[in-house]
């Protein structure tokens, strides 16, 4: 053990509140920035999905059993894990995701501090990377906001390797590959950034001579089984429950099903330029960081940073749709470099005032960030001084049905279910796979699904009119016929793209009276 210091209580109180410091103001920060997510109902309907399966864990019903989905079960675990921390609500789940964003900002500081910035440009890049998840939909606690902070800290021990130019310890590999592996059970696309963590942790040793190549090979088989460790365990979980096959197929054949389809090259070409120019002022100061470094240490984390943001695009271009959210996996390392950039900026003036012009120039390019998404939600006035369609949906749901009475959403947002605390009408419960035009992705007949529901007759169904083109035709025919013979329409609540229709079932005539 090493020995005790004989430290005075100031100096003591000091260094615990130094070790404290970074994730306090990291989570301060993520509160404040974040706090217009605690308002709406829905940001993403993505999240929908997982809060609707984590509440059915909760229940005792796994995730692809009970409700099927085409990820792993890392996101609904985690939101599971908030709800049943924080309590069920919205809420809950919001405020999980500014603890994961929080979590990653103050990764984000100990990658750089790995790397050999120092501090004031560290907490820059950390809290710039908080601003920055205030855009592309990041409010919601999405996939790629709950993989980041295992992703970011993995990228910390393989930098840290890097920077003391020694050869790779297995007290690095194996923290390395578990945080990988936990990554990869919320979302694959973590895996490129999960290569690169183990390049930099083994291919400048290898380069320097430091790193025999059996050790090297040894590092890398050990490092391939613990990013599948966490998978494996889920794997076995199901295989022991007997419902493996569902595991297989949520998990990994229903992802490559849905890779099959993609954007044509030239709208992936525009929806990654639309990207590019929400985040012109980030990348402005990036190519700063490549173009004016001064010194090893910033010209090494640049050229790192470059290669980070080419394997995060990657990431982003994998599954092939270019969905708003993806581009959340580019903030870290463009996070990393706009600080370094900014660092560089502020060094043109006099030393006592770099920090300074430091803050001044993160802080700007920060509250642009924030004020993008803040604008639009108070212009829109949703939860504030407008009614939140989605909550007066669930209430008007809740109002019509017995408690737990399954529900069917035709088309629109899953996490009614719970908010009006009401069932399931089917275990697919995203709209898109159920009756839109990705039910292809199950690998069933889904049309022989929506009849199977429809002659079931949940207890009421809900059909937004203004996404109704986004119903697959003979879902339509069906539903349309459904809801004239047995349903009664309830309530209707105005939604930005028309109106929401709540259709009770029809209650059954009482019986004729007996002849004579």
């Amino acid at each position: 053990m090493l020995p005790r210091l004989d430290v005075p209580p100031r100096a003591r109180w000091r260094f615990r509140w130094g070790w404290h410091a970074v994730p306090l103001l990291m989570l301060a920060a993520s509160l404040l920035l974040r706090a217009f997510s605690f308002v709406p109902a829905v940001i993403d309907t993505d999240e929908g999905l997982y809060i609707v399966q984590a509440r059915e864990w909760l229940d005792g019903g796994w995730p692809l059993d009970k409700v099927w989905d085409m990820h792993p079960i890392g996101a609904p675990a985690m939101v599971a894990l908030g709800l049943a921390i924080f309590g069920q609500s919205i809420a809950a789940v919001r405020l999980l995701g500014a603890i994961f964003v929080a979590a990653t900002g103050w990764a984000l500081y100990g990658t750089a501090r790995a790397g050999g910035l120092p501090r004031p440009p560290a907490l820059a890049a950390g809290l710039l990377y908080i601003a920055l998840t205030t855009q592309f939909g990041g409010l919601a606690t999405n996939t790629e906001i709950l993989f980041a902070p295992f992703v970011v800290a993995a990228m910390a021990y393989g930098l840290r390797t890097l920077e003391r130019r020694v050869p790779p310890v297995w007290g690095d590999l194996i923290p390395m590959g578990v945080l990988v592996g936990i990554a990869l059970t919320i979302k694959p696309v973590a895996a490129p950034e999960g290569c690169l963590a183990f390049a930099l942790l083994t291919f400048p040793a290898l380069w320097r001579r430091l790193l025999p190549w059996r050790r090297a090979l040894a590092m890398a088989a050990a490092y391939a089984l613990l990013c599948a460790l966490p998978t494996l365990l889920l794997a076995l979980a199901y295989a022991l429950r007997g419902q493996f096959d569902e595991f297989l197929d949520g998990a990994f054949l229903a992802p490559l099903r849905y890779a099959g389809g993609r954007l044509a090259l030239g709208d992936a070409a525009w929806e990654i330029g639309t990207a590019a120019m929400i985040l012109i002022w980030p990348l402005a100061l990036a190519l700063v960081s490549l173009l004016l470094p001064r010194g090893v240490v910033e010209r090494r984390l640049a050229v790192v940073g470059s290669i980070w943001l080419a394997t995060a695009s990657l990431a982003v271009v994998g599954p092939g749709m270019f969905y708003n959210h993806y581009f959340l996996v580019w903030l870290p390392s463009v996070s990393l470099m706009a600080a370094l950039g900014a660092w560089r900026l502020g060094r043109l003036v006099k030393p006592e005032q770099t920090v300074l012009a430091l803050a001044v120039i993160v802080g700007a390019v920060g509250i642009n960030a924030w004020s993008v998404d803040a604008v639009g939600r108070m212009r829109s006035g949703i939860g504030l001084r407008n009614p939140d369609p989605v909550r007066q949906v669930a209430a008007a749901v809740a109002a019509v049905i017995p408690p737990g009475a399954p529900v069917l959403m035709a088309n629109y947002h899953a996490v009614v279910q719970f908010l009006a605390g009401s069932g399931l009408a089917t275990r697919y419960a995203f709209p898109a796979h159920f009756t839109g035009h990705y039910g292809d992705v199950a690998g069933i007949d889904m049309d022989a699904e929506v009849a199977r529901v429809l002659a079931a007759r949940p207890a009421a169904i809900v059909i937004d009119r203004g996404w109704w083109p986004a119903i697959r035709p003979v879902a339509q025919a069906m539903l349309t016929r459904t809801l004239a013979e047995s349903y009664v329409l309830a309530a209707t609540v105005r939604e930005e793209r028309g109106r929401v229709e709540i259709w009770r079932l029809r209650p059954d005539p009482p019986p004729a009276p007996p002849p004579g």
